[in-house]
């Protein structure tokens, strides 16, 4: 009998997908004023822009999730971590109803080998029960049943209490790490 693979659940908006880049994008675009990467260090997302209210309306636009450019090297990790572990993508979709579609056609372009299967749009994450959480927001995390793995953003730059990786490169180690420390247990 085969050996049941380590489950990883991966959040979506802001780990797979560049929420960050696409607001940043569209506030210039709309706006003329060009927020940096660094102004969004330790503060929620709408806190960064001058007219926060916006941003909310951009959650709302059609087109805002099904155009959000994908994190470096996310493609290529997700890849080689299926390879090892039963990966699935998790996403927090009922606040904004018009965004289930739009995730799910965003993951056939650009995630097409995933199945159906692993797709898992939710309300509360807290429900998930993987080895592994990858997410950047902390009230996720907190309530992770495996081990929780805060990927990096802005707004989670000043909480410490969750491991961090900062790239998709940095998920690509700790995981070459852990199978190879499971590997060297087994011996």
């Amino acid at each position: 009998m085969k050996n049941k693979k380590e489950t990883i659940a991966i959040d979506m908006d802001g780990v797979i997908a560049d929420v960050e880049a696409q607001l940043i994008a569209w506030y210039h675009r709309d706006h003329g004023i060009l927020i940096s990467r660094e102004d969004m260090i330790g503060k929620p997302e709408p806190d960064a822009f001058p007219n926060k209210e916006v941003i909310f309306e951009y959650l709302q636009t059609p087109g805002f999730f099904r155009t959000l450019p994908v994190m470096p090297g996310a493609i290529e990790v997700v890849q080689e971590l299926m390879k090892d572990y039963d990966v699935y993508i998790v996403t927090a979709a009922m606040e904004f109803p018009l965004s289930l579609y739009e995730k799910y056609q965003w993951l056939q372009e650009h995630f097409p080998f995933i199945s159906w299967k692993n797709i898992i749009m939710c309300g509360d994450k807290s429900v998930i029960d993987t080895d592994y959480l990858i997410d950047d927001h902390i009230k996720n995390l907190d309530f992770c049943k495996g081990r929780p793995i805060m990927f990096n953003a802005g707004h989670n730059s000043n909480i410490d209490h969750h491991q961090r990786v900062n790239t998709w490169g940095e998920v690509r180690t700790l995981f070459n790490d852990i199978r190879n420390l499971s590997k060297s247990e087994a011996v």
